[in-house]
Order: C-alpha cells, then sequence, then structure tokens
C-alpha cells in the first residue's frame, strides 16, 4: 500500500559539508515528479540534528551522506532504522559505485551516486516516496 502523496513532504538532508547538501537538493529539486508534489527540505550538519528530526516524527524521507564526518551516512542509517520503529525511508548517496553494497548493509532504501544524476536522483527519490507505507494504526 502507498501513501497518498501531498504537497509538504518532508526530506531531511545530512552531510557535515554544506556543498554536499546542496547538491543533493539542486539534484532531487523541489518537485521530484508531478504525483509528488513540491517538496521542503530541512538540512541537518551533525548526527545530533538528524536524530533529533527523526525523532521529532517530521520526516517523510532522509538522504544521508555516506561519507560525511566524523560520522557517515551508512552507520547513521543503520543506527536509525534499528533503533525507530517505523523509520522513515533513507537514502545513501555515496561516492563510488562500489559502495553501494555498503548503502545496503546499513539497510538504506535506495542509494545515490555521485556525481548526481538530477534525473536520476529525482527519480530515485519519488520512487522511495511512493513506496513509503503508511503506518499501522491499532485501536
Amino acid at each position: 500500500m502507498s501513501t497518498p502523496h501531498t504537497a509538504g513532504q518532508r526530506i531531511l538532508v545530512f552531510s557535515h559539508r554544506p556543498g554536499i547538501r546542496e547538491s543533493i537538493i539542486t539534484a532531487v529539486g523541489r518537485r521530484p515528479a508531478v504525483d509528488i508534489g513540491r517538496v521542503t527540505y530541512q538540512e541537518a550538519g551533525t548526527v545530533a540534528e538528524v536524530i533529533g528530526e527523526m525523532d521529532a516524527g517530521t520526516v517523510d524521507l532522509a538522504i544521508l551522506d555516506g561519507e560525511a564526518q566524523p560520522t557517515g551516512g551508512m552507520g547513521l542509517c543503520r543506527q536509525l532504522k534499528m533503533e525507530i520503529s517505523e523509520c522513515p525511508p533513507v537514502v545513501i548517496a555515496v561516492r563510488r559505485k562500489d559502495d553501494r553494497w555498503l548503502a545496503t548493509w546499513s539497510l538504506a532504501d535506495a542509494v545515490l551516486v555521485h556525481p548526481l544524476d538530477p534525473l536520476t536522483a529525482a527519480e530515485t527519490v519519488a520512487d522511495v516516496l511512493r513506496t513509503r507505507r503508511l503506518p499501522v494504526v491499532r485501536g
């Protein structure tokens, strides 16, 4: 089951380098696909910011820099997936195609490879947002 897509889905972008965050946002764009609508971005430069945003439950998708320092996005992704029930989808941006296997280990929902191709980046993010599951509501 996929979620209804409305404007205003929130994407968290993490890297310790502002230029990397900017390149990710530019590649994905403000409207990754017509059926997704416009997205908004929240930038994070530290692990503490990422954890705070994810714990707040206001993130629809996170894009993490696999090369971030001192803690990389792959290790952070694995931590988030293990610690947060109903963890939003996570996309990892890596520098080398050969690092895709590490992104799989991290439990990432998808992988982007630098240099980012805007068409591929937007399609990947849109696909992940489309397949995001609705949370189970009991009661």
